[in-house]
């Protein structure tokens, strides 16, 4: 019995790792929407290369993992991250959680404000939790009475509680593009998570195939409250869908896609198509927004226009449109007393991810009385001071051949190729020497923050050029060079 079960628990981990490599290798592919107008759009927002993101609901009263919590798989960063001393059975838990809505008051929350930092930051757009997996809305939803809204949250009876359309609006007063995140996935919406079973883990607790008329329930519910959101809230520039799970499978995907492990304590299977016709969707809401940016998250296919890897950079860059979204903090919602990265940090992520050929967008979770942790609008401002002095290198920018040297050197060109820039992560003590980009013998040479050219000279090693101590006073944290041929 022993040798059986240990072959057995061998053919699952083989299949797992099997399963993953297809999922990961799958995750990379890019298909191209054929819309002249969206790939047009797409170099537009590419132009852009620094944004906002926001996750803001009712759990950042109890100042933990967005949405997480409620859901029933043995995650430790959910289930171990659940608020302690609310209950001692997850029935109760769920329903303090949910409890929440009659208790979230924001009363300083001032959207002017975030997007006043936000500019001066450099950020060009933002992306803002319109609903995560809760089903919480932080819009005025006429399909679901859990929303900001509703009068049993104290907040609607503010003159702003209709909080995603004050924030869509301020910002674009600021010349943002608009970015609605909204989840698939809805664990509050019966047609989801239907009352007739327990929910089990994060997908739909039922066989669609045997009550197809309750997912039809939910995909209406899905595409109704997304039409509102692209109908009755000014431009929106992006819809950032999440909740990759929630997808159209093939009957080989499906047969493929029977393991899941979640960090070794679990095994999930889900072999069902949880299909709510994103073509159809898409169609929807382009009638409404003709050149709107769609962001199915994780999932292969032309409503995927663009890529979005979570929490770390490609080592390379990737071939098409992508973003890196991270957090400025640790956690994607508001924790009190969280740690925030260095400034130093987040700009040098920044140019690693521009001379790759992103997008950053950097996420803030704002607390439960509506305001943003000091040290985020610290960080902001000096991002800014730095982005002031050498912003040039970064918006309207793209990779250049390489997108660096070593650990210290980045790259980046101008579009039409006559300018170059070079990030130096550590001021050089009076001399350069870079091996990867070529030199023209009329090129000038300018250290950004000054009007100084300096001096270069073709070697045998490469371009040498020579930076005076004085030019450390330019700028901080990175410094910028940028190279002008006739």
């Amino acid at each position: 019995m022993r040798v059986t079960s240990n072959i057995a628990i061998s053919m699952l981990l083989l299949l797992f790792v099997c399963a993953n490599e297809n999922s990961n290798a799958q995750s990379q592919q890019y298909f191209p929407d054929p819309d002249p107008a969206i790939q047009q759009r797409l170099e537009e927002w590419q132009d852009l290369k620094f944004g906002l993101l926001m996750h803001w609901g009712t759990y950042s009263q109890w100042g933990i993992v967005e949405s997480w919590s409620i859901c029933p798989e043995d995650l430790s960063w959910a289930s171990g991250a659940r608020k302690k001393g609310v209950a001692d059975n997850y029935a109760d838990y769920v329903k303090a959680y949910e409890g929440l809505k009659t208790t979230f008051n924001p009363v300083k929350f001032d959207p002017q404000k975030w997007a006043a930092a936000a500019k001066d930051a450099g950020m060009k757009y933002m992306v803002f939790t319109t609903k995560h997996h809760d089903g919480f809305c932080m819009f005025d939803s006429k399909y679901t009475d859990y929303k900001i809204t509703d009068a049993n949250c104290p907040f609607s009876k503010n003159s702003r509680s209709n909080i995603a359309k004050e924030i869509f609006s301020a910002f674009r007063k600021e010349k943002f593009w608009i970015g609605a995140y909204f989840s698939k996935p809805d664990w509050h919406s019966d047609a989801y998570w239907w009352k007739q079973f327990p929910a089990s883990d994060r997908n739909a607790n039922y066989a669609i195939s045997k009550y197809p008329e309750q997912w039809k329930k939910f995909t209406d519910f899905t595409h109704n409250q997304i039409n509102e959101l692209v109908s009755d809230y000014g431009k929106v520039d992006i819809l950032w869908l999440d909740g990759g799970w929630v997808r159209k499978k093939t009957d080989e995907e499906i047969k493929n896609e029977l393991f899941e492990t979640y960090e070794g304590s679990r095994w999930t299977r889900n072999p069902q198509s949880q299909d709510i016709d994103m073509p159809r969707l898409v169609k929807e809401v382009r009638a409404k927004q003709p050149k709107l940016i769609v962001v199915d998250r994780a999932v292969p296919g032309e409503q995927q226009n663009y890529l979005t890897p979570e929490q770390h950079i490609p080592e390379s860059g990737l071939p098409y449109p992508w973003e890196t979204c991270m957090t400025m903090a640790t956690s994607w919602s508001y924790v009190p007393n969280d740690v925030y990265k260095p400034t130093d940090e987040l700009i040098k992520k920044l140019v690693d991810i521009v001379s790759k050929g992103g997008n950053f967008l950097l996420n803030i979770g704002p607390g439960p009385d509506g305001e943003l942790d000091p040290v985020a609008y610290q960080r902001m401002h000096e991002i800014g001071t730095w982005m002031k002095i050498n912003g040039e290198a970064i918006y309207n920018t793209r990779m250049f051949t390489v997108y660096g040297e070593g650990d210290n050197i980045r790259f980046t060109r101008s579009k039409d190729g006559k300018t170059r820039y070079i990030f130096l992560f550590g001021f050089p003590l009076i001399q350069v020497t870079l091996k990867k980009i070529p030199f023209m013998k009329d090129d000038k040479v300018q250290l950004l923050g000054t009007d100084r050219r300096l001096n270069w000279k073709q070697t045998a090693d490469g371009v040498d050029i020579t930076i005076p101590v004085a030019g450390r006073s330019a700028s901080e944290h990175v410094w910028v060079l940028k190279v002008t041929s006739n």
